[in-house]
C-alpha cells in the first residue's frame, strides 16, 4: 500500500503541524516498573483535551526505549482508541531495520496514522546504508514515515531523492539544529514533506525554525504543563515577541538549564514534573534515573513560575 501526499491521515497531520504544538506521552510504570495501561489512558486523554496538533505515543519522551514490544502494541492500541480520531497518532519505532518492522506493523495494525522512524541502534553507518534501512521499513508498513535525524543520523541532501523515491517517507523531525542543514534539506526534499523543529526544548529554537519556514516543532512541556505550552504557541504565532520573550526568560531557560544538570533529564525532569502535577506516573525505567531531591524541588519552583507567568495554577 502507497501513502500519497493527499491521503487523508497525512493532511490531517499537516493540518494538525500548522494548528498546534506536537505532544509526546509519556509512559507511566506503576511501582514494579510495569506498564500502568490506565494511567497511560488518563495521560493521553488529557493531553488529547489540550489540543495538541497530533500524539505521538512510545517515542523518546515515552521510553520506547525501554518498552517490550507486546507493551508497546498494548500502549499504541490504547493511544488510538483514546484519541478516538480527533487529533492524528503517530507512533515511534527505531531499532535496527528488523525490529523496526516488527514494531511498525504492531502500530499499523494498532491504528497507528504514522510513524515516526527514530534512528538506527548505535551504530553509524554511510548515506546509502541509512536508505536502505528506511526502505526495509518502509517494505513492512503502509504507514507514512517521518524520519527523524538526531544522532548519528544527518540526512545528506545528496540522498533526499533516494528517501523521496520510497513512497510512504512524508517528512523530518530534526534533532540536530543545524539550521543550515535542515535548510538544504528542506529546499532539496518535495516541497510536499512535513518539517519540524524535535530539539529536547524546542521552544528555544522555535523562532529560528520558523525563519526558514520550518514552524512546527514538538513540545515535552506539553506532556506536563500543556498550559505553558499553547501559550507560547500562540504568542509565537501572533508574533508577540514581547509574551515569547517573557516565557522564555521566566520559564523555558530555567527550564534548559536544569535539564543540563542530569544525563536523561530530557525525559526524566519531564516525567517528574508530570508527577508534580499530579500525574499518575511512577518512575522512569533504567538506564534513566529520576532527578535528584535538590533537583526536585528546582523543578517544583520553576513549574509555579512557569504557571503563574500563564496565569494558570498547579
Amino acid at each position: 500500500m502507497t501513502v500519497t501526499y493527499t491521503d487523508s491521515r497525512v493532511e490531517r497531520l499537516r493540518h494538525g503541524m500548522e494548528t498546534s504544538v506536537l505532544s509526546f506521552p509519556l509512559t507511566p510504570f506503576d511501582d514494579e516498573g510495569r506498564v500502568d495501561l490506565d494511567a497511560f489512558r488518563a495521560h493521553v486523554r488529557a493531553q488529547v483535551e489540550a489540543g495538541p496538533g497530533a500524539v505521538f505515543p512510545c517515542c523518546g519522551t515515552g521510553e520506547y526505549f525501554s518498552l517490550a514490544e507486546d507493551e508497546y502494541a498494548e500502549l499504541i492500541g490504547a493511544a488510538v482508541e483514546e484519541a478516538a480520531g480527533t487529533v492524528p497518532v503517530v507512533a515511534g519505532v527505531g531499532y535496527g531495520w528488523a525490529q523496526a518492522r516488527r514494531f511498525a506493523a504492531a502500530a499499523e495494525r494498532a491504528g497507528a496514522d504514522a510513524v515516526l522512524l527514530m534512528p538506527p541502534y548505535l551504530v553509524d553507518g554511510p548515506h546509502r546504508g541509512y536508505v536502505d534501512h528506511v526502505r526495509r521499513v518502509a517494505e513492512a508498513t503502509g504507514l507514512g514515515l517521518v524520519l527523524y535525524q538526531r544522532a548519528q543520523v544527518k540526512i545528506d541532501a545528496s540522498v533526499v531523492e533516494d528517501l523521496a523515491a520510497i513512497d510512504t517517507v512524508i517528512g523530518i523531525k530534526d534533532g540536530h539544529c543545524d539550521l543550515d542543514q535542515v535548510q538544504r534539506l528542506r529546499l532539496a526534499a518535495p516541497p510536499e514533506w512535513l518539517f519540524f523543529n524535535g530539539a529536547a526544548t524546542a521552544e528555544m529554537q522555535a523562532r529560528a525554525y520558523s525563519a526558514i519556514g520550518v514552524s512546527a516543532y514538538s513540545s515535552a512541556v506539553h506532556a506536563f504543563a500543556p498550559e505553558i505550552s499553547h501559550a507560547y504557541f500562540r504568542a509565537l504565532r501572533a508574533g508577540d515577541d514581547a509574551e515569547v520573550e517573557r516565557l522564555l526568560r521566566g520559564f523555558y531557560r530555567p527550564l534548559v538549564e536544569l535539564r543540563d544538570q542530569g544525563k536523561g533529564y530530557a525525559v526524566s525532569l519531564v516525567k517528574a514534573a508530570a508527577r508534580l502535577r499530579g500525574a499518575t506516573m511512577g518512575s522512569v525505567r533504567a538506564p534513566l534515573a529520576d532527578p535528584t531531591p535538590d533537583h526536585l524541588r528546582r523543578l517544583e519552583s520553576l513549574l509555579t513560575t512557569g504557571l503563574s507567568l500563564v496565569g494558570a495554577t498547579a
